[in-house]
């Protein structure tokens, strides 16, 4: 995979959720028409997995470091640890369910996994699913040479930074960009990481997903996270009255942050520590 290609990651799927919100009304609808139709009586979702022995998790496999296809053909990343601890707490085997943006939300209403991982929350999706507590982060931040100083917005003021254009990056980093500071825009996430990478600009703004891949891939270019702007935080996404389930993960991912599995996780796939705010 070259440098660019694993940018159809969140900060395309942020996009394209903010374009997408007559799909999640017509979800809501969706869901309403099946709850009408459906009997009265509601399985326990954690009876169900308890019995089966089995926790079907939805996750994506085509957006590193959280989800991909390992050398050894086998899913890994940040989201897969999670799910594997989850399975522990639950005592169940995992059963890694491959999901989209677009099925996602579908598969969960269909029961087709009892869970999703990395679910931004949002006021659409949170009328038809409920949400754990943050389990990872996710923020767009600006990403430079270590030895460019740029410890704040202040300091972009005479630098150079790329940005897609029209994206929350560019709408982020034009809110705080001091005067003096040239923000060059270019039409996709790839030419912006393509212009940084070649030396055209001295910084640039993406997800921490696509600069923790970057830092991992390219050590010639010695980039490193300079500050965070935009946060959305990643959650394990759950049906709708399921609350002994959402209890269960919401004390496993407390554990974890407690015990320090959840650090070393994300040290581990987004090179960075868990933030003590998250």
């Amino acid at each position: 995979m070259t440098a660019p290609d694993f940018l159809a990651s969140r900060a395309q799927r942020v996009r394209r959720a903010l374009t997408t919100a007559g799909a999640t009304l017509a979800l809501v609808g969706a869901v309403g028409l099946c709850m009408f139709a459906a009997p009265a009586a509601h399985a326990d979702a954690l009876d169900s997995i308890a019995r089966s022995g089995v926790v079907r998790i939805g996750v994506f496999e085509d957006y590193p470091p959280f989800g991909s296809i390992g050398p050894d053909m086998k899913p890994q990343g940040y989201d897969i640890d999670v799910a594997n601890l989850i399975g522990k707490a639950l005592n169940a085997k995992v059963e890694l369910v491959q999901v989209t943006g677009d099925n996602r939300m579908a598969y969960l209403a269909d029961h087709k996994a009892d869970m999703l991982l990395s679910v931004g929350q949002t006021p659409e999706r949170e009328k038809v699913i409920d949400f754990s507590q943050p389990y990872a982060p996710y923020y767009l931040a600006v990403f430079g040479p270590k030895n460019l100083v740029v410890r704040n917005a202040g300091d972009l003021a005479g630098k150079t930074i790329s940005v897609a254009r029209g994206t929350l990056e560019d709408l982020s980093v034009t809110k705080i960009a001091p005067p003096g500071a040239t923000i060059k825009r270019f039409d996709d996430p790839n030419g912006a990481i393509s212009a940084f990478l070649s030396g055209q600009v001295q910084l640039m703004v993406v997800g921490n997903d696509v600069g923790a891949t970057i830092l991992a891939r390219h050590p010639a270019n010695d980039p490193e996270q300079k500050f965070a702007l935009f946060s959305s935080p990643d959650h394990v996404g759950l049906n709708k009255n399921e609350p002994r389930l959402k209890q269960k993960i919401d004390d496993t991912i407390a554990r974890a942050r407690k015990d320090g599995t959840m650090n070393a996780i994300s040290q581990k796939w987004l090179q960075a520590p868990l933030p003590a705010d998250l």
